[in-house]
């Protein structure tokens, strides 16, 4: 019986001092499988440290075929580091882990197990998350996002530990747009999507690559690159206070009827022109974010680019 082929795809960033660890774990709990043979692929995002000279240390001490590095030219996001693993696996099925040992390698049968039953796609979930509070808060955010612009239902926990098969990567990598956002094109392509449990353990090395400004980045990312639902929350936002603006209008003239002497509110009536101004102003800034988008996909702005890969170096 012929194997089948699991293709490991790993972003890294600034994980010098981890990643060696992790791809060790990965060999020896693949190595005892009689039913799947493996590969790994290794994608650098321009990270400042000395992980791309890590990655090729590692590629060059084992079989070219196993161990695949892909070094990116410049910081381009982990979401784009997973398209560029992806579209360089063969496997009959992907695993996207992390590189910093939070996410279990040694457990990741319970995953494909989940894939052999039937499922196209399979997110790890954890009891107890060992990160930070703020990322866990980044965490929440998006799994809320999700639910509400993707149409993710509420019982799926979502995580950068996941599995699918061939023919959902195959449809995840034709998507060429500059903002990929691989939680979107995963619930675009199937709902046969499941959870099974898994441990998370504590970062025992570094900090986590997410900043604010990456995870808002990120959120933006996921509310403008699969929905358009803040499009139409911005349209039924203005329709609502346009209806109650012209309320207080025939309310502002009644009480001048009823009472000529009571003083129009100066501060009320400023106070609802700063609201509603702000308000033009988010759905304005919502409407540019997304013509931007359209304009610099339309300049075909690369997800990523590769300046070497450890294939290059044979």
């Amino acid at each position: 019986m012929k194997k089948k082929l699991v293709s490991f795809v790993i972003p890294c960033y600034r994980s010098e001092k981890t990643l060696e660890a992790v791809i060790n774990e990965i060999e020896e709990t693949m190595n005892g499988s009689n039913d799947y043979d493996y590969e790994i692929l290794l994608v650098n995002d321009g990270s400042p440290d000395n992980t791309w000279d890590v990655i090729r240390k590692i590629a060059a001490e084992r079989d070219k075929d196993k161990v695949i590095g892909i070094n990116f030219a410049k910081n381009f996001g982990q979401h784009a580091a997973l398209m560029a693993g992806l579209g360089k696996s063969k496997g009959d099925y992907v695993v996207c882990l992390d590189d910093d040992g939070q996410t279990p390698a040694n457990e990741v049968f319970k995953l494909l197990d989940a894939l052999n039953d039937g499922s196209d796609a399979v997110y790890a979930r954890y009891g107890h998350k060992q990160h930070s509070l703020f990322r866990n808060f980044g965490t929440a955010m998006n799994e809320w996002m999700a639910s509400v612009m993707l149409g993710k239902p509420k019982e799926l926990f979502v995580s950068s530990y996941f599995a699918v098969r061939r023919f959902v990567v195959d449809e995840m990598i034709k998507y060429e747009s500059s903002y990929p956002y691989v939680i979107g094109l995963v619930l675009r392509t199937t709902k046969r999507i499941v959870n099974v449990d898994v441990n998370h353990r504590k970062r025992e090395v570094g900090a986590s690559g997410y900043t604010f400004s990456k995870l808002m980045a990120l959120w933006i990312n996921g509310f403008t690159a699969f929905s358009i639902k803040p499009l139409r929350i911005a349209t039924l936002s203005g329709t609502i206070f346009a209806f109650l603006g012209f309320l207080y209008g025939i309310f502002t003239v009644i009480k001048k009827f009823v009472n000529p002497n009571v003083p129009v509110g100066f501060s009320a009536l400023m106070s609802a022109m700063i609201f509603i101004g702000g308000m033009l102003m988010l759905m304005m800034g919502m409407v540019g974010e997304y013509l931007g988008r359209v304009y610099i996909s339309q300049n075909r702005n690369p997800q990523y680019v590769i300046r070497e890969t450890t294939l290059d170096e044979e």
